[in-house]
């Protein structure tokens, strides 16, 4: 069968030569340019009849067709490999196979030629071109025009790459042919590859200068393969999308792989990269300028690659070729190569056409090898006034209703670059997977492991979630397990439960929590999808540190229960709430929430007011003394343009380039439902990020808040601390659990994630590939006189409580600072920081320095 499958080639082959020929006879020397050590087709190579201005670029497989001319000399290049020269005479063949041989010391001569002759930007030929070509970017830009419009289609496929003969004569191509059938021919590097998901988009993007807005209109999208395994599978696609998002060559920083790099026609590209003018040749009819350029440091997040610009007065670029250096310290990158062709509308502009996107990558070497490739295709531009209608709305995205059900009528009038035989057969080979025996055990582990959840069925209508909560630790309940669950929107779209039952083994009490939420719109699976607009009610009787509040997740996960110092103070919580979450399209959020809610102290804590004896409590007892609030909060916070994943605990931003606004105010309701005070608490928080471009990046994180009325110390401003060893990136590390007490606060987080610019330039370390992190975290307190315990005029008060041991008051000219140093990109996963507490080392429940790690997986 294998055989005939051969012949079947070789005939198809023999045939499409012998048609093709009599067509290119006497007229085009056409053929293939491959490795001459390794066979392999060499993509996009340069054919140049130098000093003649005609030359061809091959294709993805190495492909080439160039004009006949006896008595030329035609030179074939490609980066990387020797320059080869070929005589046309008569006797020259009119289908060649050329071989270059690599050119292993090309990098090596650039940098000995650089320090023989200095690159200079001075009298740069190559630079000069540049700086017209930068300087023409706003005449060319297409948002001159009063309105635009255009269709582009995407396809993002995800497969294994670079699979050997070898590989597919053993286990498990052997035992399952089905298997073997899905492999292809990846058309743009010519290697095995097995496609394990394709996604298809269609989009109609839309522009208007003033008033100004942009829109997307989503008019077809289909998605099918592993994602399909999991239940929130979309977060593949939607990570996928962002990481090998769209290439506009226009912006001055190109987003990709969620980092910034600087666009070789960027405003600070001429000192980003060097430049050098190769030869001046044709693509079609057009006359280029072939450009070659690479970054000053090669293992900056940089590219380097060719450009093709145009030689008239327009100086657009007519082609792009992107690829990242070979010492460049991208993760898990080993080949990335953008191409992207502009062409002529008949009006004149010239507008992006074709945005390919190839990437190879390798996690580790126990595991195999995987390609992402984005195939963009943009058409039908049009430039007319577009009806009013369409910019209704503050939604930047509208994704149509029937996008998800398009018929095959609608995908071959739309789809513009052809599935391959593996992605057409996708269903089939998913169907196959799932027929496997002992699937069904193996995707249970897995999902436990990946989602942190289990499923109860098929399809899955409740989740148990999460997991890592099952089985952990406390100091009030010693061991504590928990069962918890929640609906899914396979049950009802619009309402969803969430439960657990926990039961601490020490403390022999039970504890729980029952969540009833209602959303206005319609859900695929879970109720926090973006836009959140949500109606809840809940219950929740449990045991916490009073810093547990600040934890960005779950309190029982069981890798928070190892701390790094003790925690001896601790409270029962029973907890009534009721509230409404509403976001805008445009990244407004309002929430509301009432809330009631009892306390009852537990170790060395206590509630007695100044009136009383004091008692200091000893052990982790709880002591049947109370404190009843009940509160309504409300919320606003805006952050444009955010995008969010869904797991199914939470979901996650993904582009967090916006700055984020948030103002909120509480006000606490005395004799409301039982509550003891009466509370007033205002904060404000800003975060921004801003990039440094190869100098990595930066986030602040700037808060404040003021307690306006006398309360019990409960009801302070607690300080953000962590008590676990692993890294949070919003609490401070050295902080005991209450043990600064305010009533107005400000604070200041600064880290700056240097992306290995320094380590990169030390010999040795930079194969290490690790990157340095810096921090410096501040909390300036102040605790006014009405509220300090300490003060004569309190003393006997009937309002204000004792202070617990470990709490202290702070000096309004002193503030708590922390130095963190950190080393990250360890094993391209572990991040391990350094703490070192700068003020307040006289106090007794002051550390002076601690190590912290976590486990995170960036580009």
């Amino acid at each position: 069968m294998r055989q005939m499958k051969n012949w079947t080639k070789y005939i198809i082959s023999l045939l499409f030569l012998l048609l093709c020929q009599p067509l290119q006879a006497q007229q085009q020397i056409t053929g293939v340019v491959v490795d001459a050590e390794t066979g392999e087709v060499i993509p996009m190579a340069s054919l140049i009849y130098k000093g003649h201005n005609v030359a061809k670029v091959a294709d993805a497989d190495g492909r080439f067709a160039i004009t006949r001319h006896e008595g030329w000399n035609l030179t074939v290049s490609s980066i990387g490999y020797k320059e080869r020269i070929i005589r046309i005479s008569a006797k020259t063949r009119d289908n060649q196979k050329i071989s270059l041989k690599p050119d292993k010391q090309q990098l090596e001569e650039v940098t000995v030629k650089s320090k023989r002759h200095r690159y200079s930007r001075k009298d740069n030929p190559a630079v000069e071109l540049m700086r017209k070509v930068i300087a023409a970017k706003k005449q060319t830009d297409l948002k001159t025009h009063d309105y635009y419009q255009y269709n582009l289609y995407e396809k993002l496929t995800l497969g294994l790459n670079d699979l050997t003969p070898e590989q597919l004569e053993q286990k498990p191509f052997s035992k399952h042919p089905w298997l073997l059938d899905q492999v292809e021919r990846c058309q743009y590097n010519n290697k095995l590859i097995l496609p394990v998901s394709v996604d298809e988009t269609v989009k109609r993007k839309v522009y208007r200068r003033e008033p100004h807005a942009e829109k997307t209109y989503i008019i077809g999208q289909q998605s099918t393969g592993v994602n399909d395994l999991f239940q929130t599978g979309d977060i593949i696609n939607v990570v996928m999308k962002d990481v090998f998002t769209d290439v506009n060559l226009y912006d001055d920083q190109i987003r990709l792989l969620q980092y910034p790099f600087t666009s070789p026609i960027g405003k600070n590209a001429i000192g980003f990269y060097r430049f050098y003018i190769e030869d001046t040749l044709k693509i079609d009819r057009d006359t280029v300028i072939h450009l070659h350029f690479l970054p000053n440091n090669q293992q900056d997040f940089g590219f380097r690659g060719d450009l093709y610009i145009l030689k008239d007065s327009t100086y657009h670029v007519r082609r792009c070729e992107l690829t990242l250096p070979k010492k460049s310290d991208v993760n898990f990158v080993e080949n990335l190569r953008v191409e992207q062709e502009f062409s002529k509308l008949e009006n004149g502009e010239w507008v992006l056409t074709r945005d390919d996107m190839i990437t190879e990558m390798k996690f580790a070497k126990f595991l195999k090898k995987a390609i992402v490739i984005r195939t963009t295709r943009l058409t039908d531009y049009d430039f007319s006034e577009q009806p009013k209608e369409l910019y209704k709305g503050k939604q930047t995205e509208v994704k149509d209703a029937y996008a998800e059900l398009r018929s095959e009528q609608f995908w071959n009038q739309y789809r513009q670059v052809e599935l391959t035989k593996s992605e057409s057969s996708m269903d089939t080979f998913l169907q196959h997977i799932k027929d496997l025996k002992g699937f069904k055990y193996f995707m249970f582990g897995l999902k436990a492991l990946i989602e942190n959840s289990i499923e109860t069925g098929n399809p899955n209508k409740i989740d148990l979630s999460p997991v890592n909560t099952i089985l952990t630790h406390n100091e009030f309940d010693g061991m504590r397990s928990r069962l918890s669950a929640l609906t899914t929107a396979i049950l009802n779209k619009h309402l969803f439960a969430s439960a657990y039952y926990a039961h601490g083994w020490g403390s022999h009490k039970n504890y729980y929590n029952a969540e009833l939420t209602y959303s206005l719109n319609a859900k695929e699976y879970l109720p926090w999808e973006y836009p959140k607009r949500t109606l809840y009610v809940g219950s929740t009787y449990d045991v916490c540190s009073p810093s547990d509040k600040f934890l960005p997740t779950d309190k029982d996960n069981f890798l928070l229960a190892w701390k790094w110092t003790g925690i001896d103070k601790m409270i029962l919580y029973n907890r009534q709430r009721i509230g409404f979450d509403y976001e805008w399209y445009g990244g407004l959020r309002t929430s509301l929430e009432l809330k009631a809610e009892e306390y009852e102290a537990c170790g060395k804590m206590s509630f007695r007011t100044l009136d009383k004896p004091r008692i200091d409590y000893q052990g982790m007892d709880h002591h049947r003394e109370f404190l009843r609030t009940t509160e309504l909060k409300a919320e606003l916070r805006y952050a444009k343009g955010e995008t969010f994943v869904n797991s199914k605990e939470r979901r996650v931003s993904v582009n967090r380039d916006a700055p984020v606004f948030t103002l909120s105010h509480t006000w606490g309701m005395r004799n409301v439902l039982g509550a003891d005070y009466t509370t007033n608490f205002t904060e404000a928080k800003i975060y921004k990020r801003f990039w440094l471009n190869s100098w990595g990046k930066v986030d602040v994180r700037l808060k404040g808040g003021i307690q306006w009325n006398q309360v019990p110390y409960l009801l302070l401003i607690l300080p953000m601390a962590n008590q676990s060893f692993v890294i949070e990136d919003e609490m401070f590390n050295l902080i005991n659990n209450m043990e600064f007490l305010n009533d107005r606060y400000a604070s200041l987080l600064l880290s700056w994630d240097m992306n290995g610019k320094l380590f990169n330039r030390i010999p040795l370390v930079r194969r290490l590939k690790c990157r340095e992190f810096i921090a410096i975290n501040m909390l300036w307190g102040g605790l006014s006189d009405k509220n300090n315990p300490y003060l004569p005029q309190n003393a006997g008060s009937s309002r204000l409580m004792y202070f617990p041991e470990g709490c202290h008051v702070m000096d309004t000219h002193k503030p708590y600072a922390e130095l963190v140093i950190g080393i990250h990109n360890i094993f391209k996963i572990l991040q391990i920081e350094y703490v070192r507490r700068l003020t307040y080392l006289d106090l007794p429940t002051s550390e002076k320095w601690g190590i912290r790690y976590t486990f995170r997986m960036t580009f």
